[in-house]
């Protein structure tokens, strides 16, 4: 297990470390959206300031103002609020539902539970109903949108203890993972460990998929994948 400490002298078991930046690459969105999202923005309106609150506080404690870590969790409710975003549900609506579902769920982070899973098309439309807001009410109308939304996501996430312990974030094939017990929660080859950016890099330098197969006695396939892997996030 992996063990890190934070700015302020916490031990960090098995959380996860990601850089605004690396998260906005895996979910693939801006890291302007990841910071607004968890460390809140302001806005002005005819002359009024209006500061808007993060939707829920990091896993990783806050070493400055400037800076933001988050952990494992934090990427998977960051990932399902982009996907809620990209399907036409508003901020409102999203932070709504996080507050519901944190007290039927019972975790400060629910979008990354069991429970959601099962219940989270439910559990959204309880919390838009809750609000009593017309223009979430419409949502409503929506209801296959949640449906699909949960669906897809959970499609490449493993569940362990009652939340998401890990993520297949290539295809949701088995031969990359993203597990914050190893490697920091950084992409690696699930089964040897080597991160992912290790192979793409190697490759690049040997010019041979084979070789570096050799080298670091992993499958091609394996290589292949990270490759490509690294390819799609730098393309994002």
């Amino acid at each position: 297990m992996n063990v890190r400490q934070a700015g302020d002298g916490t031990i960090l078991f098995g959380v996860g470390s990601y850089s605004a930046q690396e998260a906005a690459l895996l979910i693939k969105t801006s890291a302007r959206n990841v910071n607004r999202w968890l460390k809140g923005y302001s806005y002005r309106r005819n002359d009024v300031v209006h500061d808007i609150e993060p939707l829920w506080q990091s896993q990783v404690p806050v070493e400055n103002d400037d800076h933001l870590e988050i952990g494992f969790r934090d990427l998977i409710e960051l990932r399902f609020v982009k996907a809620f975003i990209q399907a036409g549900v508003g901020l409102l609506a999203i932070r709504n539902c996080i507050e519901y579902a944190r007290e039927c769920v019972e975790d400060d982070r629910p979008f990354s539970t069991r429970r959601f899973q099962t219940d989270g098309r439910t559990i959204f439309l309880d919390s838009i109903e809750r609000s009593g807001k017309a223009e979430l009410l419409d949502l409503r109308k929506k209801q296959y949108v949640f449906r699909q939304v949960i669906d897809r996501t959970f499609k490449d996430l493993d569940i362990e203890n009652d939340a998401v312990a890990r993520w297949r974030p290539y295809h949701g094939r088995a031969s990359i993972v993203i597990d914050p017990e190893r490697s920091f929660g950084q992409p690696i080859a699930a089964k040897s460990g080597v991160p992912t950016v290790a192979l793409a890099d190697a490759v690049e330098a040997e010019g041979s998929i084979e070789r570096v197969a050799r080298l670091y006695e992993v499958p091609p396939a394996v290589v292949r994948d990270a490759v490509s892997f690294e390819h799609a996030l730098k393309a994002a």
